[in-house]
């Protein structure tokens, strides 16, 4: 119960809060069986971080497993074409050095020998800590420390963007979102009072104290349910920084939605499904299979279409499918014809699709277009990675 006590002396009329309940605070927690790995991530232990990203940056380049000695190799060879295939954080972080002087020293063989014992004492670290095995594959752990620390950084990243708003069903809930205020009736919890609103209104009455007939309680909305699958590219083209935009809008939209209490799935594809998880509310299971997603081969986006029709539960609820995408698309004898026939098979389940286009060409803009038509849903052509969680989170609030 709330308690008022409300001062009657001209200006110095004041209100008093005598009592107050405890408030009730509801949010999602990240879960992991290493506890001492969370704690190192959250306190910004660098080095760990500094890990974490190194598998990351494997994870997008399509490599599971450090070959030191043919990386090795690859750099004396021909530096700037091995500087292509694993990117700068992983040659810095396992040879010890900055890519531009190791460009410019490799041909010494002082030099070499010392980058050879770089490597094997950083992989012997990284193998001691189980981020890799003795073979120098990528671990379990190692992925776990590679979605904790993409979670943690895209959760800086998107909670400065706010939101985007929610559309909710008008049918009362006492488990919905707070929204208009009403005059308190009976049956109403106290939980719901609105005490701000509920003073004023006994304040600008001239109320002595605060009567039953003063007490304002929040309209709780409930939100009809809603399952979203974010299908994720994963062809050769999307390697790279590309592939790591669209991986952290995938766990923006995880983080986000499963908030709301929204199930999220996920289906990883390119020649073929490469992984997929049905709809949940299982977050860590989420982020670390979007964490292990490796760009390779070309692009199949009818059997992502009929995939997520199988993957989505057969109940009255909002379905909607997102398409992220740089091409569109390649494999099928037909494939513009074929991906628009499984997409009026989505829309016949009652699936709708959008499309998040990530620098296509004139032709498949085009296509992607008319996708987002038959789809019901929206297509947005994307120039700039930084804008991939952006778009992804606003294509989710509006269906929402």
């Amino acid at each position: 119960m709330v308690y008022f006590d409300i001062g009657t002396k001209g200006k110095d009329k004041k209100t008093r809060i005598i009592e107050l309940s405890r408030a009730e605070e509801i949010e999602g927690k990240l879960k992991t069986s290493d506890k001492g790995l969370m704690k190192s991530v959250l306190e910004s232990d660098r080095q760990t971080i500094e890990k974490g990203k190194l598998i990351e940056s494997a994870m997008d380049r399509g490599i599971n497993t450090f070959t030191p000695d043919l990386m090795f190799e690859q750099m004396v060879s021909d530096y700037k074409m091995a500087e292509q295939i694993y990117g700068e954080r992983i040659l810095r972080q396992l040879f010890g050095y900055d890519p531009e002087y190791i460009q410019k020293n490799i041909k010494i063989p002082e030099f070499r020998r010392l980058l050879r014992k770089k490597a094997e004492e950083n992989l012997k670290k990284l193998s001691e800590e189980k981020i890799i095995d003795n073979k120098f594959n990528i671990t379990d752990k190692g992925i776990e420390l590679a979605s904790l620390v993409m979670y943690t950084e895209e959760l800086d990243n998107i909670v400065p963007k706010g939101n985007f708003g929610e559309r909710v069903h008008k049918k009362a809930s006492h488990y919905g979102e707070k929204e208009d205020v009403k005059f308190f009736r009976k049956g109403d919890r106290y939980k719901d009072i609105a005490i701000r609103n509920t003073i004023k209104t006994s304040i600008r009455r001239g109320h002595s104290d605060v009567g039953f007939d003063d007490l304002k309680a929040f309209e709780r909305q409930s939100k009809g349910q809603c399952y979203i699958i974010y299908a994720l590219d994963a062809s050769g083209s999307m390697r790279g920084d590309k592939i790591s935009s669209c991986k952290k809008a995938g766990i923006a939209l995880a983080h986000k939605a499963i908030s709301n209490r929204d199930k999220v799935g996920l289906i990883v594809f390119g020649d073929e499904i490469r992984s997929f998880v049905e709809p949940t509310l299982d977050f860590g299971r989420l982020i670390k299979e979007i964490v292990k997603v490796r760009a390779s081969s070309q692009t199949d986006i009818v059997k992502t279409i009929k995939r997520s029709i199988e993957l989505f539960p057969n109940v009255e609820a909002t379905k909607h499918l997102i398409l992220l995408s740089d091409a569109l698309p390649t494999a099928g004898a037909e494939p513009e014809k074929e991906t628009l026939e499984a997409v009026s098979m989505a829309r016949n389940s009652k699936i709708t699709v959008s499309v998040i286009g990530v620098n296509l060409d004139k032709k498949g803009e085009e296509m992607a277009r008319k996708i987002a038509e038959v789809g019901l849903g929206k297509l947005y052509s994307i120039k700039d990675l930084k804008d991939v969680d952006k778009i992804v989170l606003e294509d989710y609030e509006s269906v929402a």
